[in-house]
């Protein structure tokens, strides 16, 4: 291959209804055509090779170029995903799965957050797992340990991978969690569970490419793009097909950045690094991303769903709406409206300018005179009325799209592409400029041919006594080495990505840190890259019905929850069952007033324990002796590290025992937890499953707080309130703490023991009697929680989603304080805890959905400019409202609640969800008297218990005391 010859690339992309090619010389990258020899559409082929073959082929004939002659060709698809959402049995294997964890599992091993082995691996443990998978003829298996993306070294993953491999020989395929997703125990297993489910059948269709370049005499390298519009070659696709998933609409952000000449830190077009908006509009919908000063596209939130299952894995932020050229257009009378049904492909035979009967939007542009496509009089008939509304209608859903996507109210610049982006207008609020560049309707083959080579680095460092800059400056030549060895140019390859997240809650400046360089793909690497997934490896037909496959069962019958009646047993007990743990987590959420902790993995263990036969009894104060003990449940440290280190069970019931053990209390009554807010109101209901107690239908705090000292047993400084209390990591350390010089004493002295323990334990403080839970705590916030989760239900249900405020408020007094969307959020971290603040704007009333009466207390407070500003350590702590001309007004403290709804979902949003775009609306409800009314409460919980002096404290509302679930259904 001679030196000219090797810069002609070949991209394609596999979407849902065309299969798109092109030809790209990379010498000719300054043309104004961009270097495109030639492009083809052709029509997705069920098999996918197919279309694949007939697309490259045009685009080589059209050209009259050599196969010889070409480098390397490189394809974006989406039939892996396709195949994980459609539940495809055909296409998906089981997998065993062998878990990693310190202190519950089926082999030893782990890592704390600071690199330090939580146990060694043993040998002799993974070869009993082979036993096993050997005996059930598993062929895909995963290995997930805590922590093992910090594992760089191949310790633990890689090294039981190693002994698997030589037990089990080469007739299986071992996935280990640290290359598929991130930080984020249960979604980087679930992610990697995906992908080995996935593993056959992406080994036969990448086989099938293969196949197909190779009838087309191309011997070139085959590359496939990754979700974050890198490349990847064949042989490690094969492997990890799940980092291909997404690789659509990346493409064609890519795609369009490389065609607009925005493809660098650089843009090129205006000379100064910017983020744009890419939109790419198709027959249906229309896909929006945000696409980095870097020329990458920006990544999704930290978890994202594919198929209803949460993952980490790296994915582009991409929103979609039904909105495309295709889209049916309907009238009735006055009112017009524009999809989301599509005629799709079908556009060219159904729609009125091509002689079809139906009126789509492609009709309302050339009816508009905005563009020249078909027979313009066959759409006569279409009123002036009808295009100027429905063109209101397009206009007013991609100027709303958009703006959910911005990160900033700044006008962007928007990149137009897809074949119909005829129907966007040329000016859009919220939009400085629009680019149409050349090429525009194949610019997702466009991206998948200039895809770069990235290597990335994620990581946690302990920053205490070490200076930031050289720490990343370290990572930053990992990361371009990483790079490198994967085939990037090394004049070419820099860092395009740094992210420092310092970790909460923890003593030791532990910070998490993502690097990633980026270059392009070297020629040297396209000529002589090694062939080593060969096709023959792989039976190309046939071996679906020789590989064991998921079986879907069938799905319970739906519960009617307008029916549903919670169990109420003989002795006054209430049995939860799974949908009550369901409510219950969601009202504990709404109570987490923006901290606490996310509910989610709490649930999960509880919900498990129900479904293993376990029980879990919530009973009430009334209905026990004023003497009986309750022992108190809570996790104590970083949410960063619960996200990785599940609980295991051992954590709580071993500091439970050895506090009881030292206090010389022989058994006790139940259960109770320090707060209801957030994830810590499920801990009791777990432990009092694994130890066979109930649980108290109270807590002692009524919502979340940050400090182990601001519960109420805290707040009135009671004997015992705070200590004797024990702590332990779950795996054997457990430290008591006898006494205490004050409560914040207690706050320092666990939160260190804590971070030494790995920034995740259980604690135990010292076990009340109901008489003083009674006393000196909230009674019936389990059946609070839940009434707010069922409510939340049965507005989702009806779906009457804006009337979840109204009905959250109808549990508890209070008032819905604004409606409208995040507009800026500022986060810092002082001592181990967020600091920040949030500013929500009105929405515009062209941002508006809909008018629903339960926001009309807040809509009617509510000008133009207003602006809601809500400051919050972890938790919201108040709530300022600023208007033009007039002073500003306090309208909420804490003690009172603060909760910001998700206005789209009607869920509970945490501090660490806040993001410029969001939907909100922010709700106030009265905290209990003996937080607002009291001096004690007042200086534990209130303003001045957060550094706020100058804060007055009026409260909200009269507090309402919560009605018993158990009283209600006995």
């Amino acid at each position: 291959m001679s030196e000219s010859a090797s810069m002609l690339r070949i991209g394609v992309d596999v979407g849902g209804t065309n299969t798109d090619g092109v030809l790209i010389d990379i010498a000719r990258l300054s043309d104004s055509n961009r270097g495109i020899i030639a492009h083809y559409k052709a029509p997705t082929t069920a098999d996918i090779s197919s279309g694949i073959e007939e697309a490259v082929r045009h685009v080589l004939y059209s050209s009259a170029v050599s196969p010889s002659d070409v480098s390397c060709v490189s394809i974006g698809t989406t039939a892996f995903i396709n195949a994980v959402l459609e539940a495809d049995v055909a296409r998906l294997s089981k997998v065993a799965v062998t878990l990693i964890q310190g202190h519950i599992a089926y082999i030893d091993g782990g890592y704390e957050i600071d690199g330090r082995e939580i146990a060694p691996i043993k040998p002799e443990q993974v070869i009993e797992q082979c036993n096993i998978v050997r005996e059930k003829r598993l062929k895909n298996i995963v290995i997930s340990g805590i922590f093992s993306p910090l594992d760089n070294e191949g310790k633990q993953e890689a090294a039981v991978r190693r002994v698997m491999e030589q037990e089990l020989g080469p007739g299986v395929n071992i996935v280990c969690s640290r290359e598929v997703g991130q930080i984020g125990m249960l979604e980087r297993e679930n992610a990697s569970i995906l992908n080995a489910a996935i593993l056959t059948f992406a080994q036969r269709t990448i086989a099938g490419f293969q196949r197909a370049i190779r009838s087309l005499n191309l011997t070139c390298p085959l590359y496939l793009t990754q979700n974050d519009g890198t490349l990847t070659s064949a042989a490690a696709a094969a492997r990890l097909p799940i980092r291909t998933f997404a690789s659509g609409p990346t493409n064609s952000m890519r795609g369009a950045a490389f065609l607009a000449g925005m493809d660098g830190a650089k843009d090129n077009m205006t000379g100064e690094g910017n983020t744009a908006i890419v939109v790419d509009v198709g027959g249906t919908t229309t896909d929006v991303g945000v696409l980095m000063p870097s020329g990458f596209p920006r990544q999704a939130a930290a978890f994202i769903e594919i198929g209803g299952v949460r993952t980490n894995f790296a994915m582009a932020d991409v929103q979609s709406i039904g909105l495309g050229g295709g889209s049916r257009v309907k009238v009735d009378g006055e009112h017009v409206s524009v999809g989301p049904e599509s005629v799709g492909h079908y556009l060219t035979r159904d729609a009125l300018v091509f002689g079809g009967k139906v009126l789509t939007a492609t009709d309302i542009i050339v009816a508009g005179d905005r563009a020249e496509l078909g027979d313009k009089n066959l759409a006569s008939g279409v009123s002036d009325y009808v295009i100027e509304k429905a063109g209101g209608v397009m206009k007013r859903k991609l100027e709303m799209i958009i703006d959910k996507m911005k990160t900033s109210p700044d006008d962007v610049t928007l990149l137009l592409v897809g074949g119909g982006s005829i129907i966007v207008p040329d000016q859009l609020s919220g939009v400085a400029k629009i680019i149409r560049p050349p090429f525009f309707s194949v610019a997702n083959a466009v991206g998948a041919a200039m895809a770069k080579v990235a290597g990335e680095v994620d990581t946690i460092e302990i920053l205490q006594g070490r200076p930031i800059d050289d720490v990343i400056g370290a990572i930053k030549a990992q990361a371009i080495e990483r790079a490198i060895r994967s085939g990037a140019d090394p004049d070419t390859t820099r860092i395009v990505e740094v992210a420092n997240l310092p970790v909460q809650y923890v003593t030791n400046q532990a910070t998490r840190i993502i690097v990633k360089a980026a270059g392009d793909l070297a020629v040297q690497s396209t000529c002589e890259a090694e062939e080593v997934f060969p096709v023959s490896d792989v039976t190309l037909e046939g071996d679906a019905a020789q590989i064991d496959v998921i079986v879907p069962q069938a799905d319970e019958a739906a519960v009617d929850i307008e029916a549903y009646k919670p169990t109420i047993a003989s002795d006054q007990s209430w049995i939860l069952s799974e949908l009550d743990l369901e409510w219950i987590a969601d009202g504990c959420g709404v109570l987490g007033t923006g901290g606490g902790g996310s509910p989610y993995p709490p649930f999960l263990v509880a919900r498990q324990l129900v479904r293993e036969g376990k029980m879990i009894r919530v009973i009430d104060a009334e209905d026990v002796p004023e003497d009986a003990v309750f022992v108190r449940c809570t996790f104590m440290g970083s949410p960063s590290v619960s996200n990785e280190r599940l609980q295991g069970g051992n954590e709580i019931p071993t500091s439970i025992r050895q506090l009881l053990h030292y206090m010389r209390i022989d058994d006790f009554a139940g259960t109770i937890s320090d707060e209801i807010g957030g994830g810590n109101g499920i801990q009791p209901m777990i432990i009092a499953a694994e130890m066979g107690k109930p649980v108290l239908d109270a807590d002692l705090m009524g919502r979340a707080y940050p400090n182990m000292y601001q519960s109420l047993p805290g707040a009135y400084n009671i004997e015992g309130g705070l200590y004797p209390c024990a702590i332990s990591d779950g795996i054997g350390n457990t430290v008591i703490l006898p006494t205490a010089s004050s409560p914040f004493s207690v706050e320092h002295i666990l939160r260190t023991v804590t971070t030494e323990m790995g920034s995740r334990s259980g604690v135990s403080m010292a076990p009340l009697t109901r008489r003083t839970c009674q006393s000196y705590g909230i009674l019936r916030t389990v059946s609070q929680a839940w009434r707010i989760g069922r409510a939340i239900a049965l507005c989702r249900k009806r779906n009457t989603i804006k009337s979840i405020p109204r009905a959250i408020l109808a549990l508890q007094n209070g008032t819905c304080l604004f409606v409208g969307k995040i507009v800026n959020v500022h986060r810092e971290v002082r001592k181990g805890f967020t600091w920040g603040n949030v500013t929500i704007a009105p929405l515009r009333p062209d941002e508006e959905e809909e008018i629903d009466s339960s926001q009309d207390a807040a809509a009617s407070v509510q000008n133009p400019d207003d602006i809601l500003t809500i400051p919050f350590q972890n938790e919201n702590l108040y709530a300022v409202l600023s208007s033009p001309g007039k002073p500003d007004k306090l309208l909420v403290t804490v003690p009172d609640l603060i909760t910001v709804l998700d206005s789209q979902s009607g869920g509970s949003l945490g501090t660490q969800d806040y993001r410029y775009g969001l939907r909100v609306t922010v709700i106030a409800m009265a905290g209990d008297p003996k937080w607002t009314a009291t001096a004690e409460g007042l200086a534990c919980g209130g303003p001045s218990a957060f550094g706020l002096n100058d804060v007055p404290f009026t409260p909200i509302a009269q507090y309402k005391e919560p009605q018993s679930v158990i009283t209600e259904y006995a």
